[in-house]
């Protein structure tokens, strides 16, 4: 299978140029969380199987993780199953779990991850879990522990009002042993219990494929975060489509509007799949 965007190349290069410098000089948010939605909805558009467009967004994956260092992101949070894609076909989660388990160790084994040392961390619920993954997940975490500066968390199996609950447990349970007394219990307690413990929250939240919800995803963690809903399906979410959303976080900031603002540039590409190859 080929992919092949139909383009100007030195005007589309042009633009991303301009995009990257325009965006160097301003606030880039530190931490970025990506729903990566879409793959399914790309494979019907262009006639492929639904596992070819769960392979293509696990490569896209790998595309935007240099993205993000590349302008100066330190976390990228990736929502990659949660507890409600239970409800698909046992041979799709199957599939699902294979390509987690192969992108963890294709991108611990990667010299551009070593290089840049990436830290990888599995949020979510590790129980029930595949066995072969939960032992990947945990020598991955290890491996790369010391890394930095910069950290990829993948959600696997996880919820936001789960992680919630499981924050309230604890909580609960260091009460009642006397760790902790309920008037010492503030938002930074909780925060701490989080799947996402350490780590500041997101500034900015992106969804690709249209969609404009948030599903269950990282509910306490993004009270505060700016949200932006991409049209592009995650397969065919391209640099430019990444590097606008970035402009437009840093004009919300500075309370522009990016459409009145005379340098600001940008052009969807075309993307072709053959499937001939």
């Amino acid at each position: 299978m080929n992919i092949s965007n139909k383009k100007n190349n030195t005007h589309s290069s042009m633009s991303e140029k301009a995009l990257i410098k325009k965006i160097m000089n301003g606030p880039t948010p530190e931490h970025l969380c990506i729903i990566m939605d879409g793959n399914r909805r790309f494979a019907r558009l262009h006639g492929i199987l639904p596992k070819q467009g769960h392979r293509m967004g696990a490569d896209k994956l790998e595309e935007v993780l240099y993205w993000c260092k590349e302008i100066g992101i330190r976390v990228l949070t990736v929502y990659a199953f949660s507890t409600e894609n239970y409800s698909r076909s046992t041979e799709e989660i199957n599939y699902l779990m294979e390509i987690f388990e192969e992108f963890l160790i294709k991108t611990l084994d990667n010299e551009k991850g070593k290089d840049n040392r990436i830290r990888i961390r599995v949020i979510g619920c590790k129980q029930g879990l595949p066995d072969g993954l939960k032992k990947t997940i945990q020598y991955v975490e290890e491996r790369t522990e010391a890394y930095k500066p910069f950290l990829l968390n993948i959600a696997i199996n996880y919820g936001g009002r789960e992680d919630i609950v499981n924050a309230t447990k604890i909580i609960c349970k260091e009460v009642n042993e006397g760790k902790i007394s309920i008037e010492s219990i503030d938002e930074e307690m909780i925060s701490s219990k989080l799947y996402t413990a350490g780590i500041p929250d997101p500034g900015m939240i992106i969804r690709t494929s249209g969609e404009k919800r948030i599903s269950n995803f990282l509910l306490w963690q993004t009270a505060n975060s700016d949200m932006h809903f991409a049209d592009a399906n995650w397969p065919a979410f391209s640099k430019n489509d990444f590097l606008m959303v970035i402009y437009v976080y840093q004009k919300r900031k500075d309370r522009i509007d990016p459409i009145l603002d005379e340098n600001f540039h940008y052009s969807l590409e075309n993307i072709v799949v053959n499937t001939e190859q």
